[in-house]
């Protein structure tokens, strides 16, 4: 059957930045719910509307059809006292520790609401570099500002259920594909991890 709204779709993937080097290529496929749900980019879901199983292509999208541009304002530089030890480059926080939280009974708590009212996830902030008294964080996306070459097989197509068309996502899957998190906050951390790990093996300035 063919790809259209309110299809499960299993797709084999592989992501790279315009050089060709990979960013992500796993071993197995990612599910979504194709229609307009979310669940990937949405050049994607227009490559593959009406496509059957067995198709593939590459397609290349720009910083702002992907992860957006890279925006110098999220960077942040903070004192180093405000954070847990041990701090390593490469850990993550939503948001950031703020010293105004000693002042207000709700602390964090407060200023993830906040956050939350004005952007449905709170914005994570990695860690890019640790000083003796200083901590710089990054509140961009691994991947801001990059163009990505993306490789996608169709391995499978399905109706959805109900419950799955309701829920927004596959029954039992993860709702991201590509590294874009979901609600799921394990989900969003592992997909940081596995970028943030990846800065290693293939060079990168973010900024």
């Amino acid at each position: 059957m063919k790809i259209e709204k309110n299809t499960i779709v299993s797709l084999r993937y592989k992501l790279t930045d315009a050089q060709n080097n990979v960013i992500e290529e796993p071993d197995s496929p990612m599910v979504y719910l194709h229609g307009g749900y979310e669940g990937t980019f949405p050049k994607i879901e227009s490559l593959l509307d009406g496509q059957d199983i067995g198709f593939e292509a590459t397609i290349q999208l720009e910083p702002n059809e992907a992860f957006g541009e890279y925006d110098p304002e999220l960077l942040k530089i903070e004192p180093r006292t405000r954070f847990p030890e041990p701090l390593e480059v490469g850990m993550q926080f939503e948001g950031v520790p703020d010293s105004d939280a000693e002042e207000s009974s709700d602390g964090v708590s407060a200023s993830a609401d906040d956050s939350e009212d004005v952007d449905d996830e709170p914005l994570i902030y990695t860690v890019t570099d640790v000083a003796d008294n200083q901590v710089v964080l990054d509140g961009n996306h691994p991947l801001a500002g990059m163009a990505l070459r993306f490789w996608v097989q169709v391995e499978d197509v399905r109706v959805a259920t109900e419950d799955e068309i309701e829920n927004r996502h596959p029954e039992g899957g993860e709702n991201f594909t590509f590294g874009m998190p979901n609600d799921d906050a394990d989900d969003e951390e592992d997909f940081l991890e596995k970028a943030l790990g990846l800065q290693g093996q293939v060079p990168r300035t973010l900024h």
